[in-house]
């Protein structure tokens, strides 16, 4: 390889492209940059001071830099900005060169610039990234999938700078098409749900159990060194610590409480709804955050339906300790919605996915990392066909031994009016999947009557339909 040509390149230096290819420098390896932004070109040149990195202000002398075959990575909004990047790159680049996605672009997108690069004679294919900032700079997790051929060009460099877990880097080859970005989209789902549970423990401890800012960043910190360790649970911790220079006040007390989200949570509820997949705590998250936008009609309701805090809880210790459980319990809930999603998605998708090595590289460097996924991995190792989490023996120990704490919280919380929709959704969640004969015979039966939509017989084959109008009512006359 000649002295001035780069091993790697990334178009985008924004927070986690700049933060990516520095990462690589620290692991030897030269890395080239692109951005039309000169200010972004600065900071990679004064943040990369005396590492193998170079910026570059316009495309073709950056692809002009690159090794053969090329191979380089965009991070850039997902949407029409990756198509038109691609587009760019197109002349630029030979047969053989290898072209990344690693930012959050929905999967069947993917799919679509698979094929089309193809026609190019060029190699295509997605990665997710998770770890934010931190974990780009210091190790992320990663999830490549698709073009098999290609991502063994670049593995020794995506194992060098991936997170570790045990000593394993937190990267592994997800499976064929766009299976890499359909886990990310999953991760981010399973991500959505975690931080809509931790918010609603948040409204509890503040609102139910009237804790003040210090008692209740003492509750997560203590939580956090226990079964509920998690990289969310110590960024909350950190938050309720927070105080911006001059200050008095947390920083969190300024911010409103109107979320935003960028997508990825929505479509995996859309994709979970094709797949008849069920994932409510997703579901609910994504409602809760778009519900959460309309303060002018909250606050007028709150006026017209007060609201009822605090909660009656006779011991503050014993109750805190029950919804230590259940957020446990819950966290249990939201990540089994997620890896069903997955077994579901990849008979569907024919993605052949390996749950437990998914499950293992969660564990370093991501944003859903907790101490749970040590037990999951454990479980799809034990049995990688295991459809539903909660059939796993370890498992089932954990959800009954905190199945009485989520009831008693999720009780205190409804009579108090604390709104705790992903709390209800994950109780909801187990008691349907542990009914073994539900009330939706009903509603096969309605819909016959309604409109002939037919239904099935219990131990009888084939469909039925009944004129059900036709009948004599049986109705007693008052």
């Amino acid at each position: 390889m000649p002295d001035n040509k780069y091993t790697f390149g990334m178009i985008g230096l924004g927070t986690m492209g700049r933060n990516l290819l520095l990462n690589m420098a620290d692991h030897g390896f030269k890395g080239a940059g692109y951005d039309k932004d000169t200010s972004k070109l600065e900071l990679l040149h004064s943040e990369g001071e005396g590492k193998p990195v170079q910026g570059f202000a316009t495309l073709p002398e950056f692809i002009s830099s690159l090794q053969k075959p090329r191979a380089l990575m965009m991070l850039v909004p997902a949407g029409k900005i990756v198509d038109s990047v691609i587009e760019d790159l197109i002349p630029l680049m030979e047969e053989g060169d290898i072209i990344i996605d690693g930012g959050n672009s929905y999967f069947i997108d993917t799919d679509r610039r698979v094929a089309y690069l193809q026609t190019k004679k060029l190699h295509f294919f997605g990665m997710g990234i998770s770890g934010g900032e931190e974990g780009a700079r210091k190790g992320p997790s990663m999830m490549p999938g698709g073009d098999k051929e290609a991502y063994s060009h670049v593995e020794n460099i995506f194992n060098a700078i991936a997170a570790q877990a045990d000593g394993e880097p937190c990267v592994t080859y997800i499976g064929p098409g766009a299976s890499g970005h359909f886990v990310k989209m999953v991760h981010n789902g399973i991500e959505y749900g975690l931080m809509q549970l931790i918010a609603e423990t948040y409204g509890l401890l503040k609102k139910g159990l009237q804790l003040d800012d210090q008692a209740i960043q003492q509750v997560f910190a203590k939580w956090n060194e226990g079964e509920l360790k998690s990289y969310l649970l110590d960024i909350t911790k950190d938050i309720f610590n927070f105080k911006e220079d001059g200050s008095n006040e947390l920083l969190l007390n300024s911010i409103k409480d109107e979320a935003r989200a960028k997508g990825t949570g929505k479509w995996t509820s859309q994709i979970a709804m094709d797949l008849e997949t069920p994932v409510p705590t997703i579901d609910t998250a994504v409602s809760m955050r778009d519900l959460s936008k309309y303060k002018d009609l909250r606050v007028k309701l709150s006026e017209i339906y007060p609201e009822k805090f605090p909660l009656s809880a006779e011991n503050k210790d014993e109750f805190i300790n029950n919804m230590e459980q259940a957020l446990y319990f819950n966290m249990i809930m939201t990540y089994t919605q997620g890896m069903h999603l997955l077994f579901k998605a990849s008979i569907a998708y024919n993605y052949n996915l390996n749950l437990a090595a998914i499950a293992s590289i969660w564990r370093g460097g991501c944003i859903i990392r907790s101490e749970f996924l040590n037990v999951i991995t454990k479980a799809y190792n034990d049995n990688n066909n295991l459809e539903l989490l909660l059939t796993d023996g370890t498992v089932q120990g954990l959800v009954k031994k905190a199945e009485s704490s989520v009831r008693t919280v999720l009780t205190a919380a409804v009579q108090s009016g604390i709104a705790v929709s992903a709390y209800a959704s994950c109780l909801s969640y187990y008691d349907t999947f542990r009914t073994k004969n539900l009330p939706t015979n009903l509603i096969q039966a309605q819909r016959d009557y309604f409109g002939a939509h037919t239904y099935e017989l219990i131990g009888k084959e084939g469909t039925f339909h009944t004129e059900w109008q036709a009948i004599p009512s049986h109705k007693t006359n008052n």
